[in-house]
């Protein structure tokens, strides 16, 4: 990855194109520099809801387009089940859930005792899918 400037200004308009709704522009790069996996916890830790909404519909479409470099977003995603904040947990879950190889489904299940109600509905939501 590049160095925290370069990454800091990338995180930038990664997160600008994804709150203008231009998934498709960020998937693209996804595909072309499967590096970008690591940003993912950086972009769903972002205050803009707009952003995280962005990297779902982003998921979506990797999901679909990019299956094979997806999981490289997992151990990303992996820390994140233990934030403080439950939106974060919520939105870990949400693109592990969307992500759903084994080793996505097996970290959901242990979400199923987190104390938040949403991020509890969420892990069943793609558990009992």
């Amino acid at each position: 990855m590049k160095k925290d400037s370069e990454q800091l200004e990338l995180l930038k308009v990664i997160g600008d194109f994804l709150e203008k709704g231009y998934a498709d522009s960020i998937a693209a790069m996804f595909r072309s520099d499967p590096s970008l996996y690591k940003l993912t916890g950086y972009l769903l830790r972002d205050e803009r809801f707009t952003v995280r909404m962005g990297t779902a519909v982003l998921f979506e479409e990797l999901v679909e387009t990019d299956a094979e470099d997806v999981v490289k977003a997992i151990p990303e995603l992996k820390p994140l089940l233990k934030d403080d904040i439950p939106w974060v947990r919520g939105e870990a879950v949400n693109i592990l859930g969307t992500i759903g190889t084994r080793e996505a489904m097996e970290l959901l299940s242990l979400m199923l005792n987190d104390p938040d109600p949403q991020v509890l509905e969420i892990a069943k939501y793609f558990l009992d899918g």
